[in-house]
């Protein structure tokens, strides 16, 4: 198109009004772009939050089924003694042996059996089941860590698809947004054009 005809263009689209609203159509679909953009940022903003706050108990999750795993000996025989070595040698157990081992001398020294077999059977069978406890107790606590890991990692992967899916949904509209400005602006310069020829042919008319 030449100067003189975007020129005229130009000018019959400020008479018609068509310029106007080619430019209110394109500033309405970058005002809609720069929105759905802005709801990206806040979602991934409180996206970020939720792994942050979840974190420390994905991260404690971890170790604790590392633990299990290793009482369980599925880590190998190396790895279960030192899981069983740690507990003991633990302060909890020492303490708890020392109350029960206390308290059986105690019954046997009150009934005259101090001395007698079954209090030297119950001393030596007494550690043993206070680990075997321990160990039970023991796993059954880092259980519910795991599970508290695991449902936290489960919470996370789920608003991560949900993030993604929003995501998705807002650059989907903010291209629409963007299309439709511009889509609207070729449209109202069609219409300028038809106005000019309009216009051509009336003051063609006239003369």
């Amino acid at each position: 198109m030449s100067f003189i005809g975007k020129a005229v263009g130009g000018l019959v689209g400020d008479i018609t009004g068509a310029s106007a609203a080619a430019s209110a159509g394109k500033k309405a679909g970058k005002i809609q772009e720069q929105a759905a953009l802005a709801g990206i940022e806040e979602q991934r903003r409180q996206f970020d939050k939720l792994v942050e706050l979840m974190s420390p108990y994905v991260a404690a999750g971890e170790p604790a089924i590392e633990q299990q795993q290793a009482l369980l000996g599925l880590k190998g025989p190396e790895a279960e003694q030192a899981a069983i070595q740690a507990i003991a040698s633990s302060p909890q157990l020492a303490a708890l042996a020392q109350q029960g081992e206390e308290a059986i001398l105690q019954r046997a020294s009150a009934t005259g059996g101090l001395r007698g077999g079954n209090v030297q059977a119950a001393l030596g069978q007494f550690r043993p089941q206070l680990l075997q406890q321990l160990i039970e107790q023991r796993y059954a606590g880092l259980g519910g860590l795991t599970s508290i890991g695991q449902a936290s990692a489960a919470g996370q992967a789920a608003q991560g698809m949900t993030f993604g899916t929003n995501v998705a949904n807002s650059l989907a509209n903010a291209a629409a947004a963007r299309a439709g400005g511009v889509i609207s602006q070729g449209g109202l310069q069609r219409q300028a054009f038809g106005d000019l020829m309009q216009i051509g042919g009336m003051v063609a008319g006239f003369f």
